[in-house]
């Protein structure tokens, strides 16, 4: 993940305060709000690093094949995560 959780954390605080403030939203437990903005935050950041995971996994099924014709790694890995992208509708 390319932020800290303590960092998303903050994010998460930052934007329920706002929202508090800009009346976009109301609460009696601010504190459980900033729990579970921050739970999705952290649940949509890392979608990028199951993706890359994923992969990995499919690439290594693959080496065999990508050693006979040829196929560079680097390519083949962005090729690959942008259907895994598509097929997840994630914007990376």
């Amino acid at each position: 993940m390319i932020f800290s959780r303590e960092y998303i954390g903050y994010l998460a605080r930052r934007t329920v305060k706002h929202l508090i403030d800009a009346k976009f939203i109301s609460t009696s437990d601010v504190k459980g709000t900033e729990s579970r903005v921050t739970d999705a935050l952290i649940e949509e950041m890392s979608l990028e690093d199951r993706i890359n995971e994923e992969v990995r996994v499919i690439l290594e099924a693959y080496s065999e094949e990508m050693r006979k014709s040829g196929a560079q790694y680097a390519e083949m890995f962005k090729k690959v995560k942008t259907e895994l992208a598509r097929k997840y509708k994630a914007v990376l």
